[in-house]
């Protein structure tokens, strides 16, 4: 009885407390508490995944792309030096969820998982200037190395790691609110990103059939071999990359060198620089889930407007505005110059001439304060003038999306991002095949 009485008083306590008014003072001492922070609205995350050498790379890269746009410094504060407003905090922090995740202290952490069979290259992430930004947990690495071997990262090495790399898979996973889904980045021509990447996309695939899957595989290049192999390992992985994937953006490091060489005037281009091209589609890609926009557009919408049969979900990509530093403070970029530099054939981060072939369909992302009309225009003229590059029985075949926040690049207001899926594709798996069968007729290696 004694027992009952005493609840029943903290539940008469409790009720009291309820009724009471709140203290006008203390709701501003909470405001002052929680300055920079957003109710919470049900995000979609992005998991991001990457794998071998040059997945990491260009993973790393792409962090550091992502949290220049979000304002994150290096260690993973927001708004270091306190200089932005708060109506613009508010919208860098609304869905800045989509690819961090929140610490304690408010310290965001990429929601990323990247996988290494040879130590070297994630030491040197997390080395880097970067390195603060990511958890120490977040990277799975071997110690032997795939040695550029497919099997060796699909079947022995990789399938040895793959067990730890999905559970840190899945605890990131569990930690989202409403996952849209994964994405990708590796090269198809080596050992780990191939053979293991690919295994880790069809486990992936198995656990969550319904989530998104997008995969950045950088691509064997026409003359350019760093690998004697690539065509082995690349024909293995692309039979995966139809089965599993669901968006697979072709990346080539030809294409890039290209793209560096005679636009951005770049005479020798590191890594660095063609990666920093790549981020930029990456970015430019999400940045509809990471923005207010007037015309929204995500990974699934992407698929389904893409896609029309389920097999041919190989994009060829491109970004604008690109030029050299020097003479982009002479230029004032408008919609009409952004789609003309999209279609452009070198413009495309991939080795096939879109000239070769037709568009099935095409997705234009306009990032900045562009006018949605502008841009209907825009790809009513594209599609008008070049009608004998685009399919016939696809009438409107370009997909628009119109984000509000225009992208971190230096003199640029306006950027577009370029997503096509286009016949000619068949000219890079043409390629690979002719060069498999070249080596397996003599059963070499």
């Amino acid at each position: 009885a004694n027992r009952q009485t005493s609840t029943s008083a903290t539940q008469k306590e409790a009720s009291r407390l309820r009724t009471t008014p709140v203290r006008q003072d203390s709701w501003q001492s909470f405001v002052a508490r929680t300055h920079h922070r957003k109710p919470h609205h049900t995000m979609r995350e992005i998991v991001h995944l990457q794998a071998g050498q040059a997945g990491n790379q260009i993973g790393a890269k792409f962090w550091e792309t992502i949290s220049a746009e979000h304002e994150i410094s290096a260690n993973g504060v927001f708004d270091e030096n306190k200089v932005i407003d708060q109506s613009t905090a508010d919208v860098l922090q609304e869905n800045v969820n989509v690819y961090f995740s929140e610490a304690c202290g408010s310290r965001y952490v990429p929601r990323s998982i990247m996988l290494d069979l040879e130590p070297s290259v994630l030491d040197e992430i997390y080395s880097s200037s970067v390195g603060a930004l990511f958890k120490p947990d977040a990277a799975v690495r071997g110690t032997s190395g795939a040695g550029n071997n497919w099997a060796k990262g699909h079947y022995t090495e990789g399938a040895e790691l793959i067990d730890q790399a999905l559970d840190v898979a899945r605890k990131e996973v569990e930690d989202c609110d409403c996952l849209q889904g994964f994405q990708f980045v590796h090269s198809i021509g080596g050992g780990t990103g191939s053979g293991m990447g690919t295994l880790l996309l069809s486990k992936l695939r198995e656990e969550y059939p319904d989530r998104i899957m997008v995969s950045y595989p950088v691509f064997p290049s026409p003359k350019v071999s760093d690998v004697v192999v690539e065509p082995y390992n690349a024909t293995l992985s692309v039979h995966q990359l139809i089965e599993n994937a669901d968006e697979v953006m072709v990346i080539d490091n030809e294409a890039l060198h290209h793209i560096c060489n005679k636009t951005l005037k770049v005479p020798n281009p590191t890594f660095s620089d063609l990666n920093n091209l790549v981020s930029s589609v990456m970015a430019g890609v999400t940045c509809c889930l990471r923005f207010p926009g007037q015309l929204n557009s995500d990974l699934r919408k992407l698929g389904v407007n893409l896609i029309p049969f389920p097999r041919l979900h190989f994009f060829q990509i491109g970004f604008a505005p690109l030029g050299s530093p020097a003479s982009s403070a002479y230029r004032k970029v408008s919609v009409g110059d952004l789609t003309q530099q999209i279609f452009q054939a070198s413009n495309m981060m991939a080795a096939a001439d879109p000239r070769n072939g037709r568009y099935l369909t095409a997705s234009a992302l306009f990032r900045g304060q562009v006018s949605t009309k502008d841009v209907e225009d825009e790809m009513l003229k594209v599609q008008n003038k070049n009608s004998a590059y685009f399919v016939e029985w696809i009438p409107n075949n370009i997909k628009s999306s119109v984000c509000n926040i225009a992208p971190k690049i230096p003199q640029a207001d306006l950027s577009a991002t370029f997503i096509g899926n286009t016949t000619a594709m068949q000219d890079v798996f043409r390629r690979i095949s002719d060069q498999f069968s070249v080596m397996f007729r003599r059963k070499a290696f």
